[in-house]
């Protein structure tokens, strides 16, 4: 069975001088070919009472979904806790590197001036002795 709708026209129903258009017809103008909404006797709605056996049933499998889902949350956030504790446990091994580099770069730093300096300490004056041997003799 197509579900399909089809097109029809209209008859003598238009007016005269209106154009005449295609209408969409379903073909099952009951179902349309969607579902039937759920009844009210449907388990999720129904109304069950407190004594019986499938309403005790039902309370004991909530009640331990609800402990089962609480203790998954405690666990994520002692995980989370946890993680966060090595993080900060690693920044501050970080930053302690950090503060070690930048010495050790300074130190670094003043070596090759120092060097640098006495370098040209030392090529200024064979520069002025090696001009005044000239200029002596």
């Amino acid at each position: 069975m197509n579900q399909s709708p089809s097109t029809a026209t209209e008859g003598s129903d238009a007016l005269p001088g209106s154009p005449t258009q295609p209408q969409l017809v379903p073909l099952n103008p009951g179902g349309g070919g969607k579902a039937t909404p759920p009844s009210k006797n449907n388990k999720k709605g129904q109304h069950m009472e407190r004594g019986s056996e499938e309403y005790r049933l039902r309370r004991e499998r909530n009640n331990m979904a609800v402990k089962k889902s609480r203790l998954k949350s405690k666990q994520k956030a002692q995980d989370t806790m946890q993680r966060v504790n090595q993080l900060k446990e690693e920044n501050e091994r970080l930053e302690a590197k950090i503060k070690l580099l930048t010495k050790e770069l300074s130190v670094l730093k003043d070596l090759f001036l120092e060097h640098a300096h006495n370098l040209a300490d030392n090529v200024q004056p064979e520069a002025g002795t090696a001009g005044q041997e000239t200029s002596g003799q």
